[in-house]
């Protein structure tokens, strides 16, 4: 009888310990630019699957597509800061000249981001965002302004680029306005491209986060089913990678790092 009740407590502290461990690797699926194919394409694959993702949202938001984009984050998906205008170098992106950050100070920069802020909050009622820096880039008027957005308390987090390496494991040197993340932007991605990412991501222990813009449409397009082929795969492998939010990740690997 007590080899039995002995075999019994072995047995139900192995099954705890299995239950027990955590995940071997977290993912994060980020959108870019509030694009028509994410409403009508990403979005419903992604829940679908069960799964969320950050939408870094711009000023391009309208009557139309707001009351859409409010439905998404009460659906649990993030909606985060991409700025009002997205201004890039315009020697590296074709775009509207007014938009040129050659052009932008620091101030203009973070008063852009404030008001995209206030946009945000308008349409989910969520206190602070996470930010996207457009075209991933960290300088406007050729003045880095990182330090200055560190000091603002405008944002937490922030996702910078990277390539399709940008796992991240040191977490202890990880400044929480630099993420890097992989900026996916081949039209002939397919699944196993983005699979392999997540494997990489698996290997490693750490951190991977994707960049998508167009899904199925739009522009820097993934194609619906190689983002569906992804999806599947983490929806297979929940037991060994954990998807969250940008913010949920971040809060969470900050959390630990502080403890």
């Amino acid at each position: 009888m007590k080899k039995l009740v002995l075999l019994f407590l072995m047995l139900n502290f192995t099954a705890y310990g299995q239950q027990s461990k955590s995940k071997k690797a977290i993912i994060v699926l980020t959108y870019d630019d509030a694009l028509a194919s994410q409403l009508d394409i990403a979005i419903p694959q992604l829940d679908a699957a069960h799964l969320k993702g950050t939408f870094f949202l711009m000023g391009n938001i309208n009557q139309i597509t707001i009351p859409r984009w409010r439905a998404v984050s009460k659906n649990g998906h993030e909606l985060a800061n991409h700025t009002l205008y997205h201004p890039c170098l315009m020697s590296s992106v074709k775009g509207n000249p007014a938009n040129n950050s050659a052009n932008y100070t620091v101030y203009t920069m973070l008063r852009e981001i404030a008001e995209m802020n206030n946009l945000l909050y308008a349409v989910d009622g969520v206190m602070s965002h996470t930010y996207a820096y457009p075209c991933t880039e960290i300088a406007v008027g050729g003045v880095n302004y990182v330090d200055s957005l560190r000091k603002s308390g405008l944002v937490k987090y922030a996702r910078i680029g990277g390539g399709p390496d940008a796992v991240i494991t040191d977490f202890k040197n990880l400044d929480p306005l630099q993420v890097p993340s992989w900026g996916v932007a081949a039209d002939s991605i397919n699944g196993d491209g983005l699979i392999a990412f997540v494997k990489k991501a698996q290997q490693k222990g750490g951190l991977g986060i994707f960049m998508f813009h167009g899904v199925g449409g739009d522009y820097l397009t993934t194609p619906a089913l190689a983002h569906q082929q992804l999806l599947n795969y983490l929806q297979q492998h929940r037991d060994e990678v954990e998807v969250m939010t940008f913010q949920q990740a971040m809060d969470s690997l900050m959390g630990a790092k502080n403890n």
